[in-house]
């Protein structure tokens, strides 16, 4: 269950920094790939924080907690890079 809620939040934030993207790249010419590139680290350190989480209070091995974190990690920046790829702008 923590995992699938990980990936919800790795999938809204990934919503929300598209939605201001144009904001936040106000003076950039392709605010999407400006956005995903904020997002990419951010959802990063974000799963290597619920990794450490994981670790402390769960009690399992890295190996056991890696092998339910890497999917969450996985699937928002997956979907993150599709629509980079699909929007063309790969700057």
């Amino acid at each position: 269950m923590g995992g699938l809620k990980l990936i919800g939040a790795g999938f809204a934030l990934l919503g929300l920094l598209l939605v201001l993207a144009p904001r936040l790249a106000a003076a950039r010419p392709q605010p999407i790939a400006y956005a995903i590139r904020l997002f990419l680290p951010l959802w990063l350190l974000i799963s290597a924080a619920a990794l450490l989480v994981s670790l402390r209070r769960g009690g399992g091995t890295l190996a056991q907690e890696a092998w339910l974190v890497a999917p969450a990690f996985a699937l928002p920046a997956a979907a993150a890079l599709l629509i980079l790829y699909a929007t063309g702008s790969r700057r």
